[in-house]
């Protein structure tokens, strides 16, 4: 094809759209489109045909076929807080932007089912906001619930502080609406959540990262909002007794632990030295620091008691006691006010700036069995070390995902230290636990090589037959989640990381 003639059906593609979504929402201006062409790490961006933000369901289907028609490829776009470069295009292909930010409609929402239907668009904290007018809670919780949508949530199968109460956004959701690349619709808004008519599609698209369908709608559980609350910082003696406490607490209250979150001292330090306004949580140094929340719907346990405490904070702090003679937990404070919770959340949610504001620094996002994250964390904080890193730990330790950051330890150059070894030891490690390399973040970009290496080959032999039936043209999010597209008579072949 001749650039005239390439240029000619650019024209004419970008007219067709145009005339599905109207020309203000077809963007190609360089002014217009650059946020939409890099992520929220600033490491991927690229460039596109152009940015296109649909209004329906209709219009994107009518997208879709469009670029079918054309082999351009379609790369589905939320709220751009990915950390792995899974939703800007890739440079190899020809691209179109598809923004959901304009289909932000709370469709429904119903208290009596308690159920709630969201659009793409719509932004999580938003979601929250809707169903506490009711009584209800959708309990995806994370750092950027402000920005992050409810789509983007979906694309990657999200995950968060509660994990451990509620289960990932998959666990959440009863039921989607997609537009397929073929630009044919699948409407699977029921809500039931019994319905064994086949192939379960919704489990099949969320976490595919936008590579075999967009996510348009989805219909997701709600649930009582908690009328009681109580909220600690604990020191454990080890991360070994910190699953105790956890078990402890889950048996004592009935599996009212909402966040189980591991935050140790260097985790706290570089918080408080890149927010000197950070109040530490106790006196002295907490090698195992944990963060809990224990919530409660039960009137019971909102209860008064006589000397005037509530009853779960009673039953909280009477647990703490004798988990302190047993010499499981060694100093803790409960908060006091709503103040004092919200300081001990802010610390938790701003270790990521945090620890960018220190310095150049590499994040793993990985997942271990429970028995296995002390051994993980103990050779791998002493080989790292060796090697002249700081860990920088925090987790969702009740459901066993590590977001273990590698900064330059003092005095050390990063530019001289030897990363990629680094990275080498903690995936054979994480291989020999039998954990995963990636836990709530997505592949994207980022860890396309991480999959091609370390994903069991008949996996991704399987996932790049799913792809090719679904998907025979490679035009939807291409380049990422699965290592390169591979022909029918190809198995995977490892690349190096």
């Amino acid at each position: 094809m001749t650039a005239e003639n390439s240029f000619a059906e650019t024209d004419n593609l970008l007219d067709a759209m145009a005339s599905v979504v109207g020309e203000a929402n077809v963007l190609t201006d360089p002014g217009h489109t650059a946020d939409y062409l890099v992520d929220w790490t600033r490491v991927y961006s690229s460039s596109a045909l152009a940015v296109v933000t649909p209004k329906t369901t209709a219009e994107v289907a009518e997208i879709v076929k469009l670029c079918g028609s054309r082999n351009i490829a379609v790369v589905p776009q939320g709220g751009r807080t990915g950390l792995c470069g899974g939703g800007v295009p890739v440079a190899e292909h020809r691209s179109v932007v598809v923004s959901l930010k304009r289909m932000n409609a709370i469709r429904s929402l119903e208290p009596a089912s308690r159920t709630v239907v969201a659009e793409a668009g719509v932004v999580l904290e938003v979601l929250h906001e809707a169903a506490l007018e009711h009584g209800l809670v959708f309990p995806l919780v994370f750092g950027a619930k402000g920005s992050c949508t409810i789509g983007g949530n979906l694309s990657t199968n999200a995950g968060g502080s509660n994990v451990v109460r509620y289960g990932n956004t998959r666990e959440l959701c009863l039921g989607v609406e997609a537009v397929m690349p073929d630009g044919s619709v699948i409407n699977a808004l029921t809500g039931l959540r019994k319905d064994n008519t086949g192939y379960d599609l919704k489990d099949l698209l969320i976490g595919a990262e936008g590579t075999l369908g967009i996510i348009t709608a989805a219909v997701f559980k709600l649930f009582p909002a908690p009328i009681v609350r109580t909220t600690a910082f604990l020191s454990a003696a080890s991360l070994e007794a910190a699953l105790e406490i956890l078990n402890r607490l889950q048996d004592q209250t009935g599996g009212g632990v909402e966040a189980f979150e591991y935050m140790p001292q260097p985790a706290v330090d570089v918080i408080c030295k890149a927010f000197p306004e950070t109040r530490r949580p106790l006196e002295g140094a907490a090698a195992t620091g944990i963060l809990v929340e224990v919530t409660s719907s039960r009137p019971h346990d909102a209860e008064e008691m006589e000397d005037g405490s509530i009853r779960l904070e009673t039953e909280v702090l009477e647990l703490m006691g004798d988990l302190m003679e047993k010499g499981l937990v060694l100093d803790a404070m409960l908060a006091q006010s709503d103040q004092q919770r919200a300081g001990l959340w802010k610390m938790r949610e701003s270790i990521l700036e945090a620890i960018t504001r220190s310095g150049p620094s590499f994040h793993l996002d990985i997942s271990l069995p429970l028995a296995q994250i002390a051994p993980f964390v103990e050779e791998m904080d002493r080989e790292v070390a060796r090697l002249g890193f700081q860990p920088l730990t925090v987790g969702h330790l009740g459901d066993g995902n590590l977001h273990y950051a590698l900064s330059a330890a003092e005095g050390r150059d990063w530019d001289q230290l030897p990363l990629e070894t680094a990275k080498e030891q903690a995936y054979a490690l994480l291989k020999k636990l039998k954990g995963s390399f990636s836990a709530e973040h997505g592949i994207g970009q980022s860890k396309l090589s991480v999959m091609s290496e370390l994903k069991e080959p008949s996996q991704l032999t399987v996932m790049h037959t799913i792809k090719r039936a679904l998907d025979p043209k490679n035009i939807m999010n291409p380049g990422k989640l699965l290592p390169l597209m591979l022909s029918d008579n190809e198995t995977p072949r490892p690349a190096r990381h």
